[in-house]
C-alpha cells in the first residue's frame, strides 16, 4: 500500500501544480516550455523542461515521444526527502518516478516480437471526471547465463569532487558488486579520470576477479574533473575490445556526481557522445552524491548515449540497478523506440501527457527512422500516463473506443528498417497502482 502511495504521491506532484503542471495552461496543440538551468542549495544543476498543457482533442489528437527508462529523478528525490528537504522541482521529472516501479505487466514469450503493449484507464483519483490511461512497453527476459558476453568499460570520476563515502564509498561498492555478479565470458576494463586520464586497468576477463576488485578497491580521488578525456579514452578502449569480439554487448558505464570541471563540457560534451554512439557503444550513466550534483548533465549523457540514467543513494539501490535488474541494464532489445497515441476525438475532450517533456517528438517524425528515441532493456518496463477529460455524456460502451498505440522501434542490430506494433486502447478493470521494482 505504501508503495502505491509513493507513485499516487508522484502522479499528485504533477497534477497539482508541481513543476508547472497547473490546471490554468490549455492549448489547443504543441506543449509549453519554459527551459532554463536551475541551481539547488549548494550548488547542484537541473534542467526545467517545462511542462505538458492540456490539448484540444479536436485540434490534435496525436500523442507522439520517445520511451525512457531512467529511474534517476525518483532516488534523488528519495535522497532530498530521507534527508528532510525538499526536491528542486525542476528536477521532478514524473516520468522517472513512474518507471521506478513494477506494474507486473504480462511479458512476451517471443523473441520475434520481444516488446508487448499494455493499456489501462481508469477515473482519476485526482479530480472529478477525469480519466488517467496508463500506455506501457513490457520487454521480453531472458536468463542471465544467456546473454552475450559483455565488454564493459567503468569509467570512475576520481576527482576531488568525489572524496565523500556517499560518491567514491558507493562507487566501490556498487562496481565490486558488478563486478561479482558479471559471466565468467564477460571482461572489465577501468579507466579513471581527473586532471587527467588514465587506464587504470585494460580489458580483462572476469576469470581474473581478484586484479579487478583490486583496482576498484584502489580507486581514490583527487584533482579537477576533465569527463571529455576520460569519455575519449573510455569509448576507444571499448572500441579495441568490440573487435577482438564479435556479437558482444560493449557498453561504458560512467560513475560521477558531474561536477565537470575541466576541458569539453555541455553542449560540447553532449555532441562528442553523439558521435560515438553510432560505433555501437552504449554509455550508461549512473550518479552519486550531494552537494555540486549536475543532474542536468548526467541525464543528458545516457540520453545521447544510448543507455540508462540511475542515481545511487544508496547500497541497496546499487544491488537493484546493477545485480537484480543487471540484464536490462546491459542488454538492448528494441533501439529507437517510440510511441505514438491516437486519441478518439469523438470521445476525448481534452488530453495532457504527464511527463516525458524532453522525450517530446513531433508527430511526422515518428515514421522517420533517422530520428533518435529512446532504447529498452531486457525486461524493462516503460510506462506513461494521459490524463482524459471526456465529452459530457460519453457511455460506458463509447469508453472501449478510445483511441490506439502503435510503438516503433528498432531490432538491436538493424540500422534502417523500423517494425510496428499496434493495439487497441482498452480500459481495463485493474488497479493502476504497482509495486516497487
Amino acid at each position: 500500500m505504501i508503495r502505491s502511495l509513493t507513485l499516487i504521491g508522484a502522479l499528485g506532484l504533477a497534477l497539482s501544480g508541481c513543476g508547472g503542471y497547473a490546471e490554468a495552461e490549455y492549448h489547443t496543440s504543441g506543449h509549453y516550455r519554459s527551459p532554463g538551468v536551475t541551481n539547488h542549495p549548494g550548488g547542484e544543476r537541473y534542467q526545467n523542461y517545462g511542462t505538458n498543457p492540456y490539448v484540444s482533442a479536436e485540434e490534435d489528437n496525436l500523442v507522439t515521444f520517445s520511451i525512457d527508462v531512467d529511474t534517476g529523478s525518483y532516488t534523488l528525490m528519495r535522497r532530498d526527502v530521507s534527508s528532510e528537504q525538499l526536491p528542486n522541482p525542476d528536477g521532478v521529472r514524473v516520468e522517472e518516478f513512474v518507471n521506478f516501479f513494477d506494474y507486473k505487466d504480462a511479458t512476451p514469450q517471443s523473441p520475434e516480437e520481444p516488446l508487448r503493449i499494455h493499456t489501462e484507464v481508469a477515473p482519476s483519483p485526482f479530480g472529478a471526471g477525469k480519466h488517467l490511461m496508463r500506455v506501457a512497453l513490457k520487454g521480453m527476459e531472458i536468463d542471465e547465463d544467456d546473454r552475450p558476453p559483455a565488454n564493459l568499460v567503468f569509467l570512475v570520476d576520481v576527482s576531488g569532487s568525489m572524496q565523500a563515502a556517499n560518491k567514491m564509498g558507493l562507487v566501490r561498492y556498487s562496481l565490486t558488486r558488478l563486478t561479482e555478479t558479471l559471466n565468467p565470458d564477460d571482461q572489465v576494463a577501468i579507466v579513471t579520470y581527473a586532471g587527467s586520464d588514465t587506464v587504470l586497468l585494460p580489458p580483462t576477463p572476469i576469470s581474473e576477479r581478484h586484479r579487478i576488485l583490486s583496482a576498484i578497491d584502489g580507486l581514490v580521488s583527487g584533482g579537477g574533473t576533465n569527463g571529455a578525456a576520460g569519455i575519449r579514452t573510455a569509448y576507444d578502449l571499448a572500441e579495441q575490445a568490440q573487435e577482438l569480439r564479435a556479437a558482444s554487448i560493449n557498453r561504458v558505464i560512467l560513475c560521477s556526481d558531474g561536477d565537470f570541471n575541466v576541458g569539453v563540457r555541455g553542449d560540447a560534451l553532449l555532441r562528442l557522445i553523439e558521435r560515438n554512439r553510432d560505433r555501437d557503444i552504449s554509455l550508461s550513466v549512473f550518479g552519486f552524491g550531494r552537494g555540486n550534483y549536475n543532474d542536468r548533465d548526467m541525464e543528458q549523457m545516457a540520453d545521447r548515449g544510448n543507455g540508462n540514467y540511475a542515481f545511487i543513494d544508496r547500497e541497496v539501490e546499487a544491488e537493484r540497478v546493477l545485480v537484480k535488474n543487471i540484464s536490462g541494464t546491459l542488454v538492448t532489445i528494441a533501439k529507437d523506440a517510440k510511441i505514438q497515441v491516437v486519441i478518439n476525438s469523438a470521445v476525448v475532450e481534452r488530453y495532457r501527457l504527464i511527463g516525458y517533456e524532453n522525450r517530446d517528438i513531433a508527430d511526422e517524425d515518428f515514421r522517420d527512422d533517422a530520428t533518435d528515441a529512446g532504447e529498452l532493456g531486457v525486461g524493462h518496463t516503460v510506462t506513461a500516463f494521459i490524463e482524459l477529460e471526456l465529452k459530457p455524456g460519453v457511455s460506458e460502451s463509447q469508453q472501449t473506443k478510445l483511441g490506439e498505440v502503435t510503438v516503433r522501434y528498432k531490432s538491436p542490430d538493424a540500422q534502417e528498417t523500423a517494425n510496428e506494433l499496434v493495439s487497441a486502447i482498452s480500459p481495463g478493470k485493474g488497479t493502476l497502482w504497482p509495486q516497487q521494482q
